[in-house]
């Protein structure tokens, strides 16, 4: 596993569930198409799956 996660919200949290949007804020993303950087732990990795289907991941 790589060290760095680069998470970027890439669709909107608009109609979805208030579990997947209070997720997507705690991981920091405020606006379509921010990106922000995360260490990878088992952590952020859960909260990846929770929302994968509203962003998209790139290892650094």
């Amino acid at each position: 596993m790589s060290n760095k996660l680069e998470i970027t919200l890439t669709r909107s949290v608009i109609g979805r569930p208030e579990d997947q949007r209070v997720t997507v804020r705690t991981l920091g993303l405020k606006k379509l198409h921010q990106t922000v950087v995360h260490d990878d732990n088992a952590a952020i990795r859960g909260m990846i799956n929770k929302v994968a289907h509203l962003v998209t991941v790139k290892e650094q």
